[in-house]
């Protein structure tokens, strides 16, 4: 019970670190430029995009089928429609929907329910590889904790510009992460869990963020700014996450 409460809060850790350092930045950076602002959501949609390749899709493809693996994807992108609905009928009831302010928020809270989601499975991993091994176990901890700081940014910049106050913008932030400690309590727990069923929420986690990247993201920083810096932001985060994967 010892070993299972320490890998909770190692996976707590890193999970809300990251995630907060970034929300933190997020919320003190002075530039409100839409220039700037485009780049971040880029950067953002092209971490995001990374890791879907590069880690989440293949991972759960090394451990089960395809069928599996689609099922997953399908079910994340159900999950983020249905969140967005949600969200959007919120906002709707408000006459001044379509203005900039309130697209940022809608934006910001999109991508901190994707978030939330999708650290799930990463502290299911983060658990599950102490089980195999400290070593593996720190260095999935560690990879996450740093794709989750522009993580972080991208979604403070669009909640904090959209009018919502910085200390409930941080509260957010935190929140999303302590998914990461949830993930790992379980994964600790089940560490012998079927491979089917981590390779749908893994999966799972790759929809949700395919949707956020296409429907939230790419939209809403092409909407912002059309330019070299969109496509740079998006570069470079699809660079940082390959480099993460490789920590």
């Amino acid at each position: 019970m010892q070993e299972i409460i320490k890998t909770t809060l190692i996976g707590l850790f890193f999970g809300t670190f990251g995630t907060t350092l970034g929300g933190i930045l997020g919320v003190v950076l002075k530039r409100n430029s839409n220039k700037f602002l485009s780049f971040i959501l880029a950067l953002a949609s092209g971490l995001m995009t990374s890791i879907i390749c590069f880690e989440l899709i293949p991972e759960a493809l090394g451990i089960s089928n395809i069928s599996n693996v689609i099922i997953g994807i399908i079910l994340g992108i159900i999950m983020m429609i249905f969140c967005d609905l949600l969200v959007e009928k919120k906002f709707s009831v408000n006459e001044k929907y379509k203005n900039s302010k309130n697209t940022l928020l809608k934006t910001g809270i999109i991508v901190s329910i994707g978030l939330a989601i999708h650290n799930f499975p990463e502290g299911l991993a983060i658990g599950s590889g102490f089980e195999a091994s400290i070593k593996l176990g720190f260095a999935l901890a560690i990879a996450i904790c740093l794709h989750d700081i522009p993580e972080g940014i991208s979604m403070a910049v669009p909640m904090k510009n959209g009018g919502m106050k910085k200390s409930k913008v941080i509260f957010y932030v935190v929140l999303s992460g302590v998914t990461t400690g949830i993930g790992a309590f379980f994964g600790a727990i089940i560490g012998n869990i079927s491979q089917e069923i981590i390779a749908i929420c893994l999966s799972f986690a790759a929809g949700a963020m395919l949707y956020i990247v296409s429907g939230e993201l790419v939209p809403e920083s092409n909407k912002l700014y059309h330019g070299r810096m969109t496509a740079i932001g998006n570069i470079i985060g699809f660079l940082l996450g390959i480099l993460a994967t490789m920590i």
